[in-house]
């Protein structure tokens, strides 16, 4: 029998095993996320989402904090070759921060499209320094994951079962959209990146 997530996150058991704080007592809290880095015993996915203090947003914190807290995730799991040898570390703001540019918004359905945002990608699969220019949005982290674990799209009528942006001269403009991209063109599988 099929349940629906907020079934399944009501239950207070599956909130202790699936959803933690990002650091703690190692005794008490095995499953931080830093905890997990040290360990090398991160699961497949891990979602952070920064605390008001460090998320970089300007009402209530800086654009360096959230900086530094990233820099932190980023050199330990860099730390850990093991990890890193396998990860993919992808950064996304959140629109409210106020940190977009004007470019082009593509009109998914009713609600559109978000303005576009940076994000960042960090993985020894990617190349440093350079811009790719996919039709992305958050929903693309759900194709990626799909992808890359083979897994079906979270339901008949959700975003990640549109396609990969065809594009002709103008990359961000999709000729098949509505489209969002799975990230997929942004890392190089075969082997890592190393600096020359």
């Amino acid at each position: 029998m099929f349940q629906y997530a907020t079934d399944v996150m009501s239950s207070p058991a599956t909130i202790a095993a699936h959803i933690q704080d990002v650091s703690g007592d190692p005794a008490l809290y095995p499953n931080a996320f830093f905890n997990q880095v040290a360990n090398g015993t991160l699961p497949n996915v891990s979602i952070i989402q920064p605390s008001g203090f460090v998320d970089g947003h300007p009402a209530t914190s800086k654009l360096d904090l959230w900086e530094g807290f990233v820099q932190k995730i980023i050199t330990s799991v860099q730390a850990q070759p093991a990890l890193w040898n396998s990860t993919a570390i992808i950064l996304i703001f959140d629109e409210g921060g106020g940190y977009y540019d004007s470019g082009y918004v593509q009109p998914l359905d009713y609600f559109g499209d978000g303005t576009r945002m940076p994000s960042l990608i960090i993985s020894p699969y990617t190349t440093g320094g350079n811009v790719y220019h996919g039709y992305a949005d958050h929903v693309s982290i759900d194709k990626f994951i799909e992808r890359n674990w083979n897994l079906p799209p979270i339901s008949g009528r959700s975003r990640d079962n549109l396609p990969n942006p065809r594009t002709l001269l103008n990359p961000y403009v999709p000729i098949n959209s509505p489209a969002i991209d799975d990230l997929f063109g942004a890392f190089h599988f075969g082997r890592p990146w190393t600096a020359n």
